[in-house]
Order: C-alpha cells, then structure tokens, then sequence
C-alpha cells in the first residue's frame, strides 16, 4: 500500500510539473524552462541523493553515459513541453504514453530481444489508439501533434540507455547525473533564448522544479516498496490529473475521439506491463 500511495503522489507531482510548465510556455522557451528548472532542482537531487544512497551516491563511473543520457533527456523535454504551446495537457499526455511500445519495437528490432506475438498485437493497439488521437488526414490533425509521439520515442531510448550506466551505480546516481547533465547541456543554449524572468513567475519556477523532483523520488521508492506489475500501471493515472490540471486552468476538454485513442493506448500498456511480469515478455 506504501508503494501504491507513494507511485501516485509521484504521478500527481510530475503532472503538476507539466501543468506549470505549459503555464510557463506562454512567457517562456521550454529551453529556458528546462534550464531553471534544471538549475534549481539539482542541489536538491545531491541532498536526496546523499540521503539515500551516501557518499557513493555522487561517484560516476562512467560519466559520458549520463552526459549522453542527459543529451536525450533534454531532447525529449524540449519537444514535450514545446507541444505543450498548442495541444492540450491531457493529449500531450496520453501520446507520450506510447514509450512502452517503442522500448519493445527498439528492443526487439536492435538488441535482439525475443518478443512474442501478444506483445507485438499490443504494439499495434497503442499504435492505432495514436491514430485515433491524432487523426492523421482529417481535418483537425496538426502536425505538431507528432512531438509527444517524437518525445516517447527518445524517452524510450532514455530508458533503454539506463544499461549504457555502471551496474554498481544506484539510481539515485542516475537521477543526480539526468539533472546535473540536464542542466550543463541546456546552459550551452539558453542564452539565445534568454528573457528576464519576471518577479512573479520566480514561485512557478520553483514549483516546477520542487515537483518535478519530488515526483521522480516518490516514483523511484514506490518500485522499491512494491512489485512493478503493482505500481508501474499506476503510470496511466497521469492522464487523469493532466485532465483535471487542464480543465481548472484552461478549461481544456477531451473530445471523445481523443478518449477512445487514449483509452486504448492504456489498456495495451497496461497488458504489455502484466504480460511482461508473469510470461517474460512474450
């Protein structure tokens, strides 16, 4: 039950994180958002870090492997909060959802992992849930739609890079070295993009980054007090806050098309997850 709380306090912090970012993106680049909300979470994730895992927390073995994990990292945000400018946060949300079938698409297709035909039909129904959504052809599909379709494709290599890292280093390595390189790679170009930032808007900066943080933490202990198959699920009830988030701030609304999309792009992911648990995979 600990996990369970823990996994969708997690969801709810990264949810409010998107919000604020979407917020942000009217007065500010996702560059520059990125690179704040970078710059000030990081000196949290080192305290976290040394809380949880000690001295050895801050110890890379292999520190090009998180550079080269920040550099998708930072890609992935980049497109997710650029989509962020014209879609809603729920649509946003439910297309980013789709990283899983990507993992197993890369996974079977580049390293070789065997993948049985149960999974590959739950490919096919995200698939086509992503087609409903984004209605490719008709007359409401937009193009930028394909960024959060883009940004669950580089997540997906974000994540299947995690065996680039030293198998001695911990997660809370990992989550320190995603925000330190984050930060340094997003310095380099922040200057091309750079306004003041308003008195203001200095509490949603900080927002974002407390959030942001909070949620990674609260995600990265539930899989240690629970089973995945019992918390990874609770992923999907991102999609429920980011419906909430965007109808009490800008009073966004799902068509039922979009509903249906997302609806079945969570029920493969859902499959695929307990498939995954009790068969291997296949």
């Amino acid at each position: 039950m600990r996990g369970i709380l823990l996994m969708i306090a997690g969801v709810a912090c990264l949810s409010a994180n998107d919000a604020i970012a979407k917020a942000l993106t009217a007065d500010y680049s996702p560059l520059q958002i990125l690179f704040l909300r970078n710059v000030i979470a990081l000196p949290f994730t080192v305290v976290i870090a040394l809380l949880m895992g000690g001295p050895s927390a801050l110890r890379s073995h292999r520190p090009v492997a998180h550079l080269l994990r920040g550099a998708l990292w930072v890609s992935a945000t980049m497109m997710f909060f650029t989509s962020f400018i014209h879609l809603a946060l729920a649509e946003a949300t439910a297309l980013i959802f789709v990283a899983p079938f990507f993992i197993t698409l890369i996974s079977a297709l580049f390293l070789g992992e065997k993948v049985g035909w149960r999974r590959w039909l739950a490919v096919l129904v995200g698939f086509f849930g992503v087609l409903v959504i984004i209605r490719p052809g008709g007359a409401t599909f937009q193009l930028i739609s394909l960024l959060p379709v883009a940004t669950a494709l580089v997540y997906a290599l974000l994540m299947l890079s995690a065996r680039w890292v030293d198998p001695r280093e911990s997660v809370w390595t990992l989550l320190v070295y995603l925000t330190g390189a984050g930060a340094l790679l997003s310095a380099l170009l922040v200057p091309l993009v750079w306004v003041p930032v308003r008195s203001g808007d200095l509490w949603l900066f900080a927002g974002i980054a407390m959030f942001g943080t909070a949620g990674m933490t609260m995600m990265t202990q539930a899989f240690r007090r629970a089973p995945a198959v019992v918390v990874a699920p609770l992923d999907y009830t991102g999609l429920l806050w980011a419906t909430l988030f965007g109808w009490i701030i800008w009073r966004e609304r799902l068509d039922v098309v979009t509903i249906v999309g997302a609806a079945l792009i969570i029920a493969s992911g859902v499959d695929t997850i307990f498939r995954e648990s009790r068969h291997g995979g296949t």
